[in-house]
């Protein structure tokens, strides 16, 4: 086993830009891949290639480390539909045991993924046509009773939506066993479709859009008042907050509106509590950088477009409580203090340009922008950069995290699209810089694309650790779950973290005290 080991992680292969990289152990590539794939495709692996590549690493991992990367990716990394292909994927793969009952309990955490994870199991085994699922997997099966058991009725009905697979479908399929008579009748009353309906902006909104009016003005102070209403009722969830602040500011809402608006973002306790991933923030703030070109907004459930007021006076302040937010979030990141030396690059390739979704307007490179940001306001001896064709460094201040990044993301072009990562590196040995933690955030297809030049950054991180800082270590920040690493990984001094969630630094500060990332994920309950 030792030896095989050593040769598998020695392996050296071809990344995808054609450069000598590295073989990561099935349980790294398969950590990587998870928490680095958003179900679409990526710059340089279709959505089908990662499913098949996901699969043949599931097959040559144990299943117990399968079933906590799941739980770790729904419960740590904030993912939903990747859990879902885990557990489906696990349930063909193991059985013996009630591991499939515990995992699927543990990443079902909304009533909506019991419909999501039978529409996945179905899709995922070809359950079309006439095959239906009337052959569920006993111990899916189980996991999927012990979470009906687990909501009630708002949170039923909120996510009771006319998808292919139903909640009455599920009910029939699962046959959950009610804990009580309170539950039985909650059970009924999704079987006779007569759920109270919820209280949510959506609805609210929607019914709001269906009466008519005398005029667009009556209108528009219709829909500004029921925004007033939702913004102090409390039930206006934090991320429907963040999704509709545009809309907000654009419905004309009062100043104290806005003060109400501003205070739940910045509150540290919803911020822990919403569990949004870094770049939400950052897609907010742009929405709402981007309101003096804005259209006439849409009233939901209506096709016709009606043009509000609207109050863009406020949206400094609105700016400035993102700002908090983001600062909020980053408040338990454990950063370095005086006399740790950091320095962060940000990988602006060509590559990294890619939309994290079909329906984002977030780059990969801005998720490495992002979290570059937040640990750089936790650091306080900092440098921060980016590489492209060339490398530069880039000073600006360590609050403010949102607006750090736009300045990072105005001056992109400065540096280039290629991807040659080793000229940090080489820009470090050159001039003799010593640094105690160098930290890559990249999608890990790193090259030379200087056709009279040979250096790579496996080579020069050795020389830089034995002519210029021997006690200096590497982190690269896997973007992306390619599967190749441009260094050793395991090797003393280098490491390799994935993921989009601030919680990556969770595993950052494990690997300070000697544990691995994967250390972190087998330490999950399930």
């Amino acid at each position: 086993m030792k030896f095989n080991l050593i040769n598998r992680l020695t392996k050296q292969v071809t990344n995808h830009a054609g450069a000598a990289a590295y073989v990561l152990s099935p349980e790294m590539e398969l950590y990587a891949a998870v928490v680095t794939w958003s179900l679409n495709d990526s710059f340089y692996e279709k959505n089908d290639e990662r499913l098949t590549r996901l699969r043949q690493l599931m097959n040559q991992c144990k299943p117990e480390f399968v079933g906590k990367l799941a739980v770790y990716a729904r419960q740590k990394m904030y993912m939903r539909s990747v859990p879902l292909v885990l557990v489906t994927e696990l349930a063909n793969l193991h059985s013996g045991d009630d591991l499939v009952a515990r995992v699927t309990a543990g990443v079902v955490n909304r009533a909506d993924e019991i419909t999501e994870l039978l529409a996945c199991y179905e899709m995922m085994n070809q359950r079309t046509g006439t095959k239906k699922l009337n052959r569920l997997s006993k111990q899916l099966q189980k996991g999927l009773s012990a979470a009906f058991n687990s909501f009630d009725e708002y949170q039923f009905a909120k996510y009771n939506r006319d998808g292919a697979i139903k909640l009455k479908d599920a009910l029939f399929l699962v046959h959950p066993k009610a804990k009580d008579t309170a539950q039985q009748e909650l059970f009924n009353k999704i079987v006779a479709g007569t759920l109270q309906t919820p209280y949510t902006w959506e609805t609210e909104l929607s019914a709001l859009g269906q009466l008519n009016y005398d005029s667009q003005e009556a209108k528009a102070a219709a829909f500004r008042n029921k925004w007033e209403e939702l913004i102090f009722s409390g039930k206006l969830g934090y991320m429907a907050l963040l999704r509709n602040l545009r809309n907000i500011m654009e419905a004309g809402v009062s100043y104290a509106s806005f003060e109400q608006v501003c205070a739940t973002l910045a509150d540290a306790d919803k911020v822990a509590k919403a569990k949004q991933f870094p770049f939400r923030y950052l897609a907010a703030y742009r929405e709402l950088l981007a309101t003096d070109n804005a259209s006439p907004v849409k009233a939901l459930g209506n096709k016709i477009s009606y043009l509000l007021s609207g109050n863009k006076g406020y949206t400094g302040e609105l700016l400035d409580a993102l700002e908090k937010a983001v600062a909020a979030s980053a408040v338990n990141i454990k950063g370095f203090g005086a006399d740790t030396s950091v320095l962060l690059a940000c990988d602006v390739s060509g590559s990294m340009q890619k939309p994290v979704s079909a329906r984002s307007k977030v780059l990969l490179f801005d998720i490495g922008l992002m979290l570059a940001m937040l640990l750089q306001s936790r650091c306080k001896n900092v440098q921060v950069g980016m590489f492209g064709d060339t490398w530069k460094t880039i000073t600006v201040p360590r609050s403010n995290v949102l607006a750090n990044v736009q300045a990072f993301y105005q001056r992109e072009g400065e540096v280039g699209y290629s991807t040659n990562g080793y000229l940090v590196i080489n820009d470090l040995l050159r001039n003799r810089v010593q640094k105690d933690k160098v930290m890559l955030f990249t999608d890990c297809q790193l090259w030379n694309s200087n056709a009279n030049s040979l250096a790579n950054i496996q080579t020069l991180w050795g020389q830089y650790k034995a002519q210029v800082a021997p006690g200096a270590k590497l982190y690269l920040f896997d973007l992306a779950g390619y599967g190749q690493s441009p260094l050793r990984v395991p090797q003393k001094d280098v490491y390799l973290i994935a993921g989009w969630s601030d919680k990556v630094f969770d595993v950052l500060a494990a690997l300070e005290n000697g544990e691995t990332a994967l250390d972190v994920i087998n330490q999950t309950e399930i």
